[in-house]
């Protein structure tokens, strides 16, 4: 008699993310306060202004803000005030 084993695998899907290694450990980036509350609870990644993905998970107040953040922020603030932190 034969036995016929089976064996199959699973695919996880996930969303492919552009992830720097390391650059986000030395900068504080721009990111909307409502997608740090959702990624806290969540734990999925966040975007910010420069393309920078990650999981915000330490306090980015001692730290010096991202130039490529500051910069994009002043070029759209000079366009429209506030215009990428309003809530849609």
């Amino acid at each position: 008699m034969s036995q016929e084993t089976q064996s199959g695998t699973g695919v996880l899907e996930r969303p492919e993310t552009k992830r720097t290694p390391g650059d986000n450990e030395r900068y504080a980036h721009y990111v909307r306060k409502s997608k740090i509350t959702q990624s806290t609870v969540t734990g999925q990644p966040v975007v910010a202004l420069c393309g920078k993905v990650w999981v915000p998970l330490r306090d980015p107040s001692g730290y010096p803000v991202c130039p490529k953040c500051r910069e994009i922020l002043s070029q759209m603030r000079s366009h429209s005030a506030n215009w990428p932190f309003l809530e849609p």
